[in-house]
């Protein structure tokens, strides 16, 4: 069905509003008759969460209204469940739809698009009827994103700037800003040609921060002291960025984008080091970061 199609059945649709928490809603259409014209509509105040609808009928209306501030998430990306089936997602701007994702389309692919105007976003979800209902269940996670943030699938201007070397202002910016800040060595680096992405492997060194637990901490031998053991983790980067082992103690900052760890600026360490002591002593650090 095309999205002129859909425009015209939305205005003759009755609008059912779905209870949800702040962040999350799993619902179903099973409590209304398979030929009724109705939409769910759910309201979310979170700037990350998930939606899971299952046994989907006709429509489902996603309104993202994050209760922090709007004008710092200019972006929204969401990534389909494993098991996404059975509806395609439209982007609703204005009252017009613009396709996003397509029923079958490849799952856990990250779709992101910019969110910028006066009106909040909405996602509209079409169910497929065709589509086998024993077997459809329709999820995704979303979250939105400050201008600071790299989404893994912006525009190609966006992929050429997250692979420029970070220049000394944002070096020492992407320590009080980034979603994680760990020091440490670069054990390997393995290449996904089909998402287009390197995974950085990140062992020893220290952790300073992270917003979630993307970096875990190993203890080498039994009984060893937490102080003893080792921190590890992996690191998502683009392919086109050409990322290499290399010997040496880096520091790596970036972002978290469901559940994953993505490459900001990562200087070496003692590079960073010359860096900040400088600049505290001039008093242009931007914030204070612990030293050995």
């Amino acid at each position: 069905m095309s999205p002129d199609g859909i425009i015209s059945i939305l205005i003759a649709l009755h609008v059912w509003h779905c209870a949800a928490d702040l962040c999350n809603w799993t619902g179903s259409d099973l409590a209304h008759d398979k030929d009724s014209r109705t939409v769910l509509q759910v309201r979310l105040r979170c700037t990350e969460g998930s939606v899971e609808w299952v046994y989907p009928g006709q429509a489902l209306r996603v309104v993202l209204e994050p209760n922090l501030s709007y004008a710092h998430h200019s972006t929204v990306c969401i990534k389909p469940f494993r098991s996404f089936h059975g509806a395609s997602v439209y982007i609703e701007r204005a009252g017009v739809l613009e396709l996003l994702i397509t029923d079958g389309g490849r799952p856990e692919q990250v779709f992101c698009f910019r969110a910028n105007g006066p009106q909040r976003p909405a996602l509209y979800l079409q169910a497929n009827p065709q589509s086998h209902i024993n077997r459809r269940t329709v999820g995704f996670r979303y979250e939105l994103l400050g201008n600071r943030s790299i989404a893994p699938s912006l525009s190609q201007s966006v992929r050429q700037t997250s692979c420029r070397p970070c220049n000394d202002i944002e070096l020492l910016m992407a320590v009080c800003n980034s979603d994680f800040v760990v020091r440490g060595y670069i054990k390997n680096v393995s290449h996904d040609p089909e998402r287009q992405t390197s995974l950085v492997e990140v062992s020893g060194g220290r952790v300073y921060w992270q917003r979630s637990g993307v970096f875990e901490q190993e203890v080498g031998t039994e009984g060893a002291s937490r102080s003893d053991s080792s921190w590890h983790g992996h690191i998502h980067t683009l392919l086109q960025c050409r990322v290499k082992p290399g010997g040496g103690e880096f520091l790596f900052t970036g972002s978290e984008h469901f559940g994953e760890a993505w490459l900001g600026c990562a200087p070496r360490y003692k590079d960073f080091l010359s860096l900040y002591q400088t600049a505290r002593a001039t008093h242009l650090n931007s914030c204070d970061f612990p030293l050995d």
